[in-house]
């Protein structure tokens, strides 16, 4: 985050299976609107349990253009309060929840959105981060 700080806004978005049908759609929408977000003086980062390697080959594949990080070990995830319990078939089990938070650019969350629906999700970010400029 020091990389950000003072320097531009910053989305970042955690994703439950950035490999899944739902994780690509989420991801590559928010890579369409890079420079949308770049225009507010904003970067996209988004957040995934998988390792580096399968990150990278990942954006290699589906021609992704924002920072893709791994949490393989689920720190950040809990540091946002991304990591939570779900009942999955009467058992309790923890996992990441798609979640979004925006960041100034003073390193203050100006939003944090949990549960969300990743379609069309990136223009309403893209919405609110225009906000934070006005």
């Amino acid at each position: 985050l020091r990389d950000y700080l003072g320097q531009s806004n910053l989305v970042l978005f955690f994703c439950p299976k950035m490999s899944s049908p739902c994780g690509i759609k989420e991801i590559t929408e928010f890579s369409d609107h890079d420079m949308d977000f770049a225009r507010h003086a904003c970067a996209v980062v988004g957040v995934g349990r998988a390792d580096c390697l399968a990150l990278a080959t990942l954006r290699d594949h589906e021609g992704i253009g924002i920072r893709l990080l791994a949490d393989c070990d689920a720190r950040v995830a809990k540091a946002y309060g991304a990591w939570q319990a779900r009942e999955v078939d009467g058992h309790r089990k923890f996992g990441v929840t798609r979640s979004t938070f925006i960041i100034d650019r003073g390193g203050i969350v100006r939003h944090a959105l949990y549960n969300i629906n990743y379609k069309g999700h990136a223009l309403d970010v893209l919405r609110l981060v225009k906000e934070l400029d006005s």
